[in-house]
């Protein structure tokens, strides 16, 4: 109704200009009609502006719509976070699988190269000596496989923390390291038991875990899963600032690796910014 009596007072304020002029006799009709058709077009004009202005109606329609955009945006952002941190256990779970599975192939291997020397020095073999005398006091006994052989001790240790047998994977390595502390596994093993630690919630105990494997294995390929997990373990204790402040040093020091990704991850998670 608005733009109606707008364009009608117009119509009349048009007339009476007209009117007037020609009162006064200052121009000719010819001249009053060219300003009346020339006020006329700026009047369609105006009122073409008019009917594409947006209705209340139709501002409110768009911005409900804006509205329920940004809320489907919230949470299809929101599940994109569960699903990033559902794959950050399943890729932990499947890294450790695939040590255990090339620790098992290690292990195959030297199981045949150690047959195919005991076929060899069979076929070899010197004539079996005279037989013993029964009264002579047996010879010692060599130490048995479990206790001698430190990779099935290892093994035995690695499998109770797959099945989730933390108590006993913590006492096979324990034991591994206090038999065998200069062997090549004996880093793997110290990470082992941080991450037992780890899984059973004794956060201060695992980080003790960890800064022994970064102090003592500097060079060693857990170092980078070490630091990662101490600042899994600060953060879980609530110590935010240590937290971050690890999962920075991973990204610096290893920019390129798994962990590096996962602390990268995490530190979005807390709302800090990763960087590059």
């Amino acid at each position: 109704m608005r733009p109606m009596l707008r364009s009608g007072r117009f119509t009349v304020l048009v007339a009476g200009l007209a009117a007037a002029l020609a009162a006064a006799g200052c121009v000719s009709t010819e001249d009053i009609e060219g300003i009346q058709s020339q006020l006329s077009d700026i009047q369609r004009q105006v009122l073409q502006l008019q009917k594409q202005a947006p209705s209340k109606e139709e501002m409110a329609e768009l911005e409900s719509s804006v509205g329920r955009q940004m809320q489907a945006l919230l949470k299809t952002e929101a599940d994109m976070q569960v699903k990033l941190r559902e794959l950050s256990s399943q890729i932990e779970q499947l890294q450790a699988k695939l040590e255990d599975t090339n620790y098992r192939l290690a292990q195959l291997s030297q199981q045949i190269a150690t047959t195919n020397q005991e076929l060899k020095a069979y076929r070899t073999a010197p004539p079996p000596a005279p037989a013993v005398d029964p009264n002579l006091p047996p010879a010692a006994n060599p130490p048995t496989p479990a206790i001698s052989d430190p990779k099935a001790l290892y093994d035995a240790a690695y499998n109770d923390y797959l099945k989730g047998s933390y108590d006993m994977a913590l006492r096979g390595f324990n034991e591994y390291l206090a038999n065998f502390p200069g062997t090549e596994l004996a880093d793997n093993a110290t990470y082992w038991i941080g991450e037992s630690y780890y899984r059973q919630r004794r956060f201060r105990q695992a980080i003790d875990q960890f800064d022994q494997v970064l102090s003592r294995y500097p060079r060693s390929d857990k170092t980078p899963s070490a630091c990662l997990k101490k600042g899994y373990a600060h953060l879980e204790l609530g110590e935010r600032s240590q937290g971050v402040v690890q999962l920075q040093h991973v990204i610096r020091q290893y920019p390129t690796s798994d962990e590096a990704n996962l602390a990268r991850q995490r530190l979005r998670e807390i709302g800090v910014d990763p960087g590059h």
